[in-house]
């Protein structure tokens, strides 16, 4: 199907931004949703009605800022081919658009990684696959305390003149980054990206709850994966949980495949944050859609079986996670509804990268970025700006 044909699909039910449609139908045009509403109130017309199977749900397309690799690829490849299966890969688990996501590496790699995704932004994207919203640099500028997976050996102090050598080799297109604020120079850091338009994220912090606050009151207003290689909850220390838990100016990424964090801790953070606080991720490598087996993450290598990526010490290393899981398994976590999920899914995702105008939800005028589900939670076909990229 072009990108530039009108066509229907009817008889769905639409999880649109204002109401959820039974019996619903949308007109996509020129990549743009042109239309939404009741199937039996559409007006007859000549428009191609797009063949579905009955019984689905459409819902936006997901948006995922932290990623790093699937089905053999990886950001830090820094190579276009990379990008490119990557972009290719994920609309077949319901994600329409992603942030590529940089593991901490020596400076010279980082500088390749950082070159080659801003180059494939800005100019080498294709319609019909997942579009490469930016760039999340997780790392370097961690602390070693709570490095979990990314290789201490290159981490180092947040450095703002670094930082901005690294966005102009990206051509302006690192949208969101993680790091350890308590680290020398850090709360400065955040201040600057704060500044830019850029997300400033708590990450693989050991920041006590004052440290959190302060940087909060600088401009950060993202914690990356929330309970995961950070400084958790004591009575006395809140620490970075305590702290995201409680701020209403923090939108927390949470990884809801049942290894990195236990349903019933998710269960909290969700009672506590609520759907509008809430960024469903993956934080997958590359051995997602792939076998068990040896996989390379940052360097290192990552043992992978039954689900669960780690490294030999038996440290978690990302994930293999796929969106459409995360979707289903935080409903079954927590007894939230679909709506709900979606919104944690796509719509605070969309509003955190400043793209809500364009992506994160079903309204007309928005990229025609939209999936089918059936009532199993299974993708049955993904829409990227109106061209069909997946279909089961």
């Amino acid at each position: 199907m072009m990108s530039d044909k009108a066509f229907i699909i009817e008889n769905v039910t639409v999880y649109a931004e204002q109401e959820t449609i039974q019996n619903g139908y949308i007109k996509v045009e020129n990549g743009k949703i042109q239309a939404i509403g009741r199937a039996d109130n559409r007006a007859e017309n000549h428009d191609v009605v797009y063949p579905t199977p009955k019984n689905l749900s459409l819902l936006p397309g997901m948006i995922d800022v932290h990623i790093h690799g699937v089905n053999g690829a990886d950001t830090m490849d820094a190579t276009p081919e990379a990008l490119d299966v990557m972009a290719e890969s994920l609309p077949r688990e319901g994600t329409t658009s992603f942030l590529a996501t940089s593991i901490t590496q020596k400076a010279h790699l980082l500088e390749k990684a950082m070159k080659n995704a801003g180059e494939y932004i800005h100019g080498k994207q294709q319609i019909g696959r997942a579009e490469v919203l930016g760039i999340h640099l997780e790392g370097p500028f961690l602390n070693a305390k709570r490095a979990g997976a990314q290789p201490p050996h290159a981490i180092l102090d947040p450095d703002i003149k670094l930082f901005k050598e690294w966005n102009e080799l990206a051509q302006g297109t690192i949208k969101l980054v993680t790091l350890a604020p308590e680290k020398s120079d850090g709360v400065a850091l955040v201040r600057y990206l704060s500044e830019q338009g850029i997300v400033a994220s708590i990450g693989h912090s050991d920041a006590t709850y004052e440290e959190v606050v302060e940087a909060v009151e600088n401009g950060a207003t993202h914690v990356t994966h929330l309970f995961n290689g950070m400084r958790g909850l004591h009575h006395r220390e809140p620490g970075v949980v305590g702290a995201a838990l409680l701020s209403e100016n923090l939108k927390a990424e949470v990884i809801a495949d049942g290894h990195h964090v236990r349903p019933e801790m998710i269960q909290l953070a969700y009672k506590q944050k609520s759907d509008s606080g809430v960024i469903l991720i993956t934080d997958a490598m590359r051995a997602k859609c792939l076998k068990n087996g040896r996989y390379d993450l940052g360097g290192q290598n990552v043992w992978v079986q039954d689900g669960k990526a780690i490294l030999k010490n038996g440290t978690l290393a990302g994930s293999v996670l796929k969106m459409n899981e995360a979707l289903r398994n935080i409903q079954a976590f927590t007894g939230c509804t679909l709506k709900n999920a979606i919104k944690m899914a796509a719509e605070n995702p969309a509003k955190q990268l400043e793209v809500y105008d364009r992506k994160g939800s079903i309204a007309a005028g928005k990229d025609a970025d939209f999936i089918l589900l059936n009532d199993d939670g299974d993708v049955v076909m993904t829409f990227c700006k109106g061209q069909l990229a997946y279909t089961r």
